[in-house]
């Protein structure tokens, strides 16, 4: 089943797509690619644990099918306590050294401290394209749904349906990396980063609280799925067809993502002046929504 976020227009571009299928549970859509000893599955493949033992035994699984544009999804429980130094993950990915990536990256705080919510994106191996958000939920009572939509108009990121941030493409009207070409597959991971994770590396890991393990249920990967080069043209074309004014976010769905951002963003590199010293990338002048 489709997520409810995704607009009837993308949807209908993607059945235009020899190869996209809908639905699927862990056992049939991935593989553990990482310390698969430290995963494991119930209800019938439907859910998933991903334990991190110790500072170099984590987990990780891979979808299966590789695809250029689509939307996946899943809903996560994450690490309850004290989840410090450790870093739970949603994401999508090329191969490669210069390979593009859709990011969420949960990391982990002290007890009582929130969580953040990293996202990035990646093109031809440069990123530097950061957005970090506290939840305004518990991300640790209960299942929350995560999702990324990727078509070749803009990259949108959603928490239980709200639109938290948008990255357009500017590729070729000013000149912004955006991924249109390197085939992704879908990740899952959690592993450990007290160097950096928690509050710049100052709280490190209480091993002591080991095994952390984020809970997993359901995924679905509604993509136009590769078959050797097909995707590449078949994707494409299906979405160059329909438009990128057919894929604008609602005047709800804006309202939402701009209280998001308002409220709860803790970054976002566009206003980073002295980390770039000055010198913005030009999509952070430019209209992202």
């Amino acid at each position: 089943m489709a997520p409810p976020m995704v607009t009837a227009a993308v949807m209908v571009a993607m059945a235009m797509v020899i190869g996209v299928a809908y639905g699927g549970n862990f056992y049939s859509e991935c593989d553990a690619t990482w310390e698969p000893q430290n995963c494991w599955s119930s209800d019938n493949g439907n859910s998933l644990s991903l334990a991190l033992v110790s500072n170099s035994s984590g987990s990780m699984i891979r979808s299966k099918r590789q695809f250029i544009y689509g939307v996946v999804s899943t809903s996560v429980q994450l690490v309850p306590g004290n989840s410090a130094g450790t870093v739970t993950t949603f994401y999508t990915s090329s191969l490669g050294d210069k390979h593009d990536e859709i990011d969420f990256e949960f990391l982990g705080n002290e007890t009582g401290q929130p969580y953040t919510i990293h996202t990035n994106v990646y093109a031809n191996g440069v990123g530097d394209k950061e957005m970090q958000f506290k939840p305004w939920f518990d991300p640790t009572d209960g299942f929350h749904n995560y999702t990324i939509s990727w078509t070749p108009c803009r990259i949108v990121w959603y928490i239980d349906g709200t639109p938290i941030r948008v990255f357009r493409n500017y590729e070729n009207s000013n000149g912004v990396p955006f991924p249109t070409w390197q085939p992704m597959y879908a990740y899952s991971s959690i592993w450990a980063a007290e160097d950096w994770a928690t509050q710049k590396g100052r709280v490190k890991t209480d091993w002591s609280k080991a095994p952390f393990v984020a809970n997993y249920h359901g995924i679905d990967l509604d993509v136009c799925e590769c078959y050797g080069g097909d995707c590449i043209y078949g994707c494409s074309a299906a979405f160059a067809g329909q438009g990128c004014a057919a894929q604008q976010l609602t005047a709800d769905e804006m309202g939402k993502m701009q209280w998001v951002q308002s409220n709860f963003r803790i970054y976002d590199y566009c206003v980073d002046y002295k980390r770039f010293y000055g010198q913005m990338a030009p999509e952070c002048s430019l209209p992202q929504y």
